[in-house]
């Protein structure tokens, strides 16, 4: 399917083609018709697979029409609600290319820079609003902030917002907006929490579920090594030195990692940066556009100050610490590999670590390459035949014949 199939205003079909788009991804190619149709809708699909343009192209085809309705001033007319304020940023870009031949007004509202600019711009009246929910609750109540005039509402990686401990806030936001309203929620996985807030905010919704494997792109080459915890730094500088080039991410557990491996880096003359919650926003932008720009080749990050951002031509992705949440993988390496291009991911595994290399396998369903040439190898743990989606029936199985046994114990 061709983006020029869907039912877009020729403006915004034209902005597309500047932007170099012409084939929608699978989670676009779904959701654009079912909320042009004014659906609610509920995006289960990882980060990178095109989920901004999923609601962001729709969104402004149905205030198309209304951009110059009011003859006073603009009224907030979509509101998306996200988690971090480089998600919001990002976004606002999005929507700002897609609506280049409208008169649309688009803004972002984010916590860690002054409120005044951000008030100076809601005066003068905009049509849709991009906000996280700690900047977007304090303007409210400051009065600067009217959500009654609210058509559509967003609720963006709400997972992420979850894990932040933002649903409260999403909870009280989604009642500042009218009742009579289009609803979408996005978000990489529905936790049980993710489920009730979708029940309790959205009614009739269509789900759109798009498999974590299907969005493993075939074009990034995945490499596993095993090794011991404590030669993790120097076969991170192995590889930097002897096969690894280009712009690489790399993904750490904790803040105190991410520092750490960067003073590593930079004392071994690379040009590293980094990003993490305890930086400040102005820290966190400058490191993002550095990367960008190739002034740092290297970005070390945590993968809640790294979701959702969209990095363009990354060479390589390098899971320094593994995830024990198997979607996350998919979206850490879903960093590189992008628009067509190659990339490929690099994953060190320690022995502590094992049991989250079967659990990414088993949400794939299928083995990851373990590379056993380098200079610091490691007894991998040995893989049963079968494939690894049959791993929960094993213990399935175990389980209810250890339960027989203790019910013959009883007799």
């Amino acid at each position: 399917m061709q983006f020029t199939e869907l039912p877009l205003n020729k403006s915004i079909l034209k902005a597309i083609a500047e932007a170099r788009f012409q084939r929608p991804t699978l989670v676009q190619e779904k959701t654009i018709p079912l909320v042009l149709a004014k659906k609610n809708v509920i995006v289960a699909a990882q980060t990178g697979t095109g989920k901004t343009a999923a609601f962001a192209l729709p969104i402004i085809n149905l205030l198309f029409d209304k951009q110059d309705a009011e003859k006073g001033a603009k009224t907030i007319k979509a509101l998306v609600v996200t988690p971090t304020r480089e998600l919001a940023i990002q976004i606002l870009e999005n929507f700002k290319s897609y609506s280049t031949y409208s008169n649309l007004r688009t803004t972002a509202v984010f916590g860690g820079v002054s409120l005044e600019p951000q008030k100076e711009i809601l005066a003068k009246g905009i049509d849709i609003l991009i906000a996280t929910p700690g900047r977007l609750i304090d303007l409210q109540i400051q009065g600067n902030i009217d959500l009654s005039a609210i058509e559509i509402f967003v609720l963006d990686e709400a997972d992420l917002m979850l894990d932040m401990g933002f649903i409260n806030d999403v909870k009280k936001i989604e009642q500042l907006t009218p009742k009579k309203k289009q609803t979408l929620l996005f978000s990489a996985t529905i936790p049980e929490k993710i489920d009730k807030l979708a029940k309790s905010v959205i009614k009739n919704a269509v789900k759109i579920e798009i498999n974590p494997k299907e969005t493993t792109a075939k074009n990034i080459g995945q490499l596993l090594y095993y090794l011991p915890k404590k030669n993790k730094t120097d076969l991170c500088l192995h590889l930097l030195r002897n096969t690894i080039h280009g712009k690489i991410i790399i993904f750490r557990r904790t803040k105190f990692g991410v520092d750490k491996l960067e003073q590593t880096l930079l004392k071994n003359d690379y040009k590293a940066t980094s990003i993490h919650g305890d930086k400040s926003q102005s820290i966190r932008n400058k490191a993002i556009e550095d990367f960008k720009n190739k002034t740092a080749t290297i970005l070390i990050a945590t993968d809640v100050a790294a979701r959702g951002i969209d990095i363009t031509n990354v060479d390589a992705v390098i899971n320094f610490d593994m995830p024990n949440v198997p979607e996350t993988y998919v979206h850490r390496i879903g960093r590189t590999g992008r628009a067509g291009k190659s990339g490929i991911a690099f994953s060190f595994c320690s022995p502590d670590e094992n049991i989250y290399i079967k659990n990414i396998e088993a949400l794939l369903e299928k083995f990851i390459k373990v590379i056993e040439d380098h200079p610091y190898p490691i007894n991998k743990p040995k893989h049963k035949k079968k494939q690894p989606n049959t791993i929960s029936k094993h213990k399935k199985s175990r389980k209810s014949e250890a339960s027989k046994k203790k019910k013959k114990r009883w007799y």
